[in-house]
């Protein structure tokens, strides 16, 4: 290990000097102008980001303000970043709405090093700060006029970049600037690029909002941020100009991988009554779920442009206006009949649950400190979202964006595991990630080993993981009986997730006498520790009077719940309440929303009641298209009935196509 950073310290002591040599020999060329530092004053720091400070100082006896921006460190990327932008800022100095880059000055020093970590960027002084901060103070007076002209100015400078075949792939609201009621671009995603040598968690949640969701999706890279990535943050831009807020804003919360998930799934803000019909069409295009459907960023320059110099009153709104992210506008299940779900999901990261409630053993392990508190942080977090009930689907995906706020690397944590399997959280860890196939394939058989390992066999989790092995057969034999045996050991120490699989046990006779009663004691102790997967199950035995006496309106109030915790189940049961009026006054706008939410998280009862009604036509225009395209998502998530639709439906568009067909 030591001899690996004494050869990267070399590394970069190198690249350190020729950075140095690089620049003085730039500057001696003329290339970039140097400002001896000792002419400045009135020095103040006025901000601080993932690459270093800035502070605004005066220049000899002149009253004009300048920026310096400097740098923390001088590592290899950093060093790399810093060429590539001053090389950018050197050839995008025309453009009115980009900080003025003027040249470099440095503080004296005796050592290489230090010298390279004094130079510092001499730039344009942004006398209103942030366009964030800016919208905060001044908003209240900005006529339409303002804003419109605000979104042209900060289009027309990202349509400068890219024209120069420049991506910034770091838009928001905290590093654009605003000079004398101006847009100033501050830089061209130099914070970002330093950004991710950090682990600060915080600061790159800040950005979610802001960020193309293919970042978030399965594909994901860096390389995947592409211009019409720039384009959804200007989307977002733009609505956070017309609003005034930060997109996504709840007063003492953060963004968080919740967000994230939600935004991948099609959340957008809604459009501010009084908006501009033509503004709001721009920035809902720009952030529309697929890239290839964004406009280009000339484009939307273009159509703001034309927005500010239209003749006449522009058209407004006069009522709050409704996104359509997924072209589905008003479907609904209009037939009283409930679909069954599966109250057993039968993938093993259904099941992984809160391992604070584990007693920690005192082993020697050659863990790092520095990975070991990952280990942990990555135990706590996976905690959360089971103990949560987090849509089972979606956890593999959770934990990837972990890794990526965290820039943790799924191979490398896996192959750490394994030369550290004398420690528990790492066994456990390793059974975990083989049975969702994190940094490797699914292998089942491996899970079952790590989970009954001597060393973590009797935790609480390792039993549920255990038990669940033996209920769906994964590494081992099925046995339901040994399945109830290791869930009902973790539901009894209050285990939520353990307390919800037991309860469906009871509910199917699963190892055990089928009992509703018994099924909706253990669903209403789940529910009653925060498990939404189990607030559905005890809708449903309300909704249905199993187990418990009918009530409608507590099987509403209990798939809300489950619904605003993010569980499909719960959205799809929401909706079907709001669809038939149980519970609640009937609203099909309401239910359609909520179906087709669903639907994207790939609930197949979801997708076929939307094929059905595109297929009907009822709330929307008939769309047999739409329709096949629905049930045939509901067959490949496994629903058999759709299978029958899927075929009549394609027959009968076959048939009225042969119908328009000229001889």
């Amino acid at each position: 290990m030591s001899s690996d950073i004494e050869i990267n310290d070399t590394e970069i002591t190198k690249n350190q000097n020729e950075f140095a040599k690089w620049i003085e020999e730039a500057i001696d060329k003329g290339y970039f102008k140097h400002y001896e530092y000792e002419y400045f004053n009135n020095i103040q720091e006025i901000g601080s980001g993932g690459f270093g400070k800035v502070y605004r100082v005066k220049w000899k006896n002149s009253d004009k303000f300048l920026a310096l921006k400097s740098f923390y460190n001088f590592d290899n990327v950093t060093i790399k970043e810093i060429v590539r932008e001053l090389k950018l800022q050197r050839d995008i100095q025309f453009h009115d709405n980009v900080i003025k880059f003027y040249g470099l000055t440095k503080l004296e020093s005796e050592s290489n090093a230090a010298q390279l970590k004094n130079y510092m960027f001499v730039m344009e002084y942004a006398n209103d700060g942030s366009l964030q901060n800016y919208l905060k103070k001044n908003f209240n007076t900005l006529t339409w006029d303002d804003k419109c002209k605000l979104a042209y100015q900060l289009a027309s400078a990202v349509s400068c970049l890219h024209n120069e075949e420049i991506v910034h792939r770091d838009l928001h609201s905290g590093n654009v600037l605003i000079h004398q009621k101006t847009i100033k671009l501050a830089d061209f995603g130099l914070s970002r690029r330093i950004g991710e040598t950090s682990k600060n968690q915080s600061k790159i949640f800040g950005m979610i909002p802001y960020v193309d969701p293919i970042r978030f999706g399965k594909q994901k890279n860096n390389n995947s941020l592409n211009k019409k990535s720039d384009v959804y943050s200007i989307g977002v831009l733009l609505w956070e100009i017309s609003s005034g807020q930060q997109p996504f804003y709840v007063q003492d919360e953060h963004y968080d991988l919740d967000l994230a998930i939600e935004i991948l799934q099609g959340r957008r803000e809604k459009p501010i009554p009084g908006t501009p019909i033509d503004y709001i069409k721009i920035y809902t295009e720009c952030w529309h779920e697929n890239p290839d459907n964004r406009p280009t960023i000339n484009q939307v320059v273009d159509r703001l442009n034309a927005i500010i110099t239209k003749t006449g009153v522009m058209t407004e709104i006069t009522e709050q206006y409704q996104i359509d992210d997924h072209e589905s506008i008003s479907v609904f299940n209009s037939s009283g009949s409930l679909t069954k779900i599966n109250s057993l999901p039968g993938e093993l990261s259904n099941f992984i649950e809160n391992f604070n409630n584990l007693d920690t053993r005192e082993i020697e392990t050659t863990m790092p400190t520095s990975f070991s508190e990952d280990i942990n942080k990555i135990m706590e977090f996976i905690a959360k979202i089971i103990n949560e009930g987090k849509e089972p689907k979606l956890r593999k995906l959770y934990i990837l964006n972990y890794f990526d706020g965290y820039y943790i690397n799924s191979g490398e944590a896996y192959n750490f595991l394994l030369d550290n399997q004398n420690n528990p959280n790492s066994i456990f860890l390793l059974g975990y990630f083989n049975s969702l196939g994190v940094g490797t394939s699914v292998n089942y058989e491996k899970a079952f080993n790590c989970f009954t390992n001597d060393l973590v066999k009797d935790y609480i989790l390792a039993s549920y993981c255990i038990g669940l092995c033996y209920l769906h057969g994964y590494g081992t034999n099925k046995n339901e009986k040994l399945a109830f045996k290791f869930i009902e050991k973790s539901a009894n120490k209050n285990f939520a997730a353990g307390q919800m699989s037991i309860g469906s046990c009871y509910f199917n006779g699963i190892g055990v006498k089928k009992s509703s009663k018994m099924a909706v004691n253990w669903y209403t102790k789940a529910a009653d520790n925060g498990n939404i997967m189990a607030k559905y199950n005890l809708g449903l035995s309300y909704l249905n009077g199993s187990g418990v006496d009918k009530d409608y309106i507590k099987a509403f109030e209990l798939f809300g719940q489950s619904a605003e915790g993010g569980y499909s189940g719960g959205i799809l049961m929401l909706g079907y309440c709001y669809d038939n009026g149980i519970g609640i006054s009937i609203s099909k706008q309401k239910a359609f929303e909520l179906y087709q939410k669903a639907a994207n998280l790939e609930n197949n009862v979801a997708q076929y009641n939307l094929a059905r009604m595109y297929k009907i036509g009822e709330g929307i225009t008939e769309d047999i298209g739409r329709a096949i395209h629905w049930y045939r998502k509901s067959v490949e998530n496994g629903n058999k009935k759709a299978q029958n639709k899927l075929e009549r439906i394609s027959k009968i568009k076959n048939i009225k196509s042969d119908s328009c067909k000229i001889n």
